[in-house]
């Protein structure tokens, strides 16, 4: 009877604290359990290689040529495992491909990658050997969000069926030899936001309507081609964070870029033909660098400039301006090469005193 009352005794009474921590580190000892559970499936779906991805990423490598570079790229390894290969850990799909570098990489663009049916990113960066246009079977990749094809030697025109990439949301096919117009399919995209078609042979004017779904601030680079016309009155609505003109032969007035509330960061419409009173604008209040050199443009340099703390470069060089440089404020990071050749600007830090 006492060893009966001594042994009930020491077990917990209900409601004590010892039952409260027995039952947290139970449920704890649950949670690890399960945790552990999740990760190894999660380990296990990225060691996994699904066979059509699996399938594709060969073919990719055979119509290279069985180059080197995909030495990794070997049929008796899981393909997340292999180099430039990214994989989903949940499921275990290719959902990334980056191929960057190679010199000795040569050939047209598989069609293969359009079996790569999870592919979310394709990155093709600094391939010389790379060559022919861009194909169709990029089009059948519905799930691709990013899509770089830069500093090789891919022609042709930027394809219009890219405009069939409705989760689209950065474009880079900058450093090619890309000819055409920049087609006007892209304007339906409702998640692009980022276009880089810079150091191309592009030709003809811009779609009016790029950018007009943008969900977030616009980046567009289209610096060093043979583009025409003017810049469209409907980018005046656009949030543009940066936009890069240079080097082309737009035309007209481009002021709608301007107002103090937009964000843009970065403008740079050197080089240009554009037209249009300086003096008329507001400058947007972020703006770390902005260049309107080599154009037609008139009227004064804003005084507002003095007061933009955050502009680090500015340059409205070989234009039609008159009046006083602006004095005051951050001005005095702003040599004479800012404003040379000028019909009449005139003040410190030119050699013309103003009168």
């Amino acid at each position: 009877m006492y060893i009966y009352q001594a042994a009930a005794a020491e077990r917990p009474r209900p409601g004590s604290r010892a039952v409260h921590a027995s039952k947290m580190k139970t449920t704890a000892m649950r949670t690890l359990r399960a945790i552990l559970v999740l990760l190894a499936a999660a380990s296990a779906a990225a060691s996994r290689c699904h066979s059509g991805d699996k399938a594709a990423l060969l073919a990719i490598k055979a119509a290279l040529g069985n180059p080197y570079h995909f030495a990794s790229w070997t049929a008796a390894s899981p393909c997340c495992d292999w180099y430039d290969v990214d994989c989903d850990a949940s499921t275990g799909r290719v959902v990334g491909l980056a191929v960057f570098q190679d010199a000795n990489l040569t050939g047209a663009i598989p069609d293969a990658v359009a079996g790569l049916a999870h592919l979310r990113s394709l990155r093709l960066h600094h391939l010389p050997g790379i060559s022919g246009p861009i194909p169709p079977a990029i089009a059948r990749l519905p799930n691709l969000s990013f899509l770089t094809i830069s500093w090789t030697a891919v022609s042709g025109p930027v394809p219009s069926f890219l405009g069939a990439l409705a989760r689209l949301s950065q474009l880079d096919l900058s450093f090619n030899a890309l000819a055409g117009a920049v087609p006007a399919s892209l304007a339906a995209l409702p998640s692009l936001y980022s276009v880089d078609l810079s150091r191309n042979r592009l030709t003809g004017s811009l779609p009016p309507l790029l950018f007009s779904k943008a969900p977030q601030p616009a980046y567009l680079r289209l610096s060093h081609n043979n583009l025409t016309g003017g810049v469209p009155a409907e980018f005046a609505a656009v949030a543009f964070a940066q936009i890069d003109l240079s080097r082309n032969g737009f035309t007209g007035d481009a002021s709608t870029l301007f107002g103090r509330a937009k964000p843009v960061q970065q403008m740079d419409l050197s080089r240009n033909d554009l037209s249009f009173n300086l003096s008329a604008v507001e400058l947007p209040e972020q703006l770390i660098v902005l260049d309107v050199s080599h154009n037609d443009i008139y009227g004064g340099v804003p005084a507002q400039v003095a007061n933009l703390s955050s502009l680090q470069f500015f340059n409205v060089s070989y234009n039609r301006l008159c009046g006083a440089v602006p004095a005051g404020g951050n001005m005095a990071r702003f040599d004479a090469y800012s404003y040379q050749h000028n019909r009449c600007l005139c003040g410190a830090p030119l050699a013309n005193p103003c009168k």
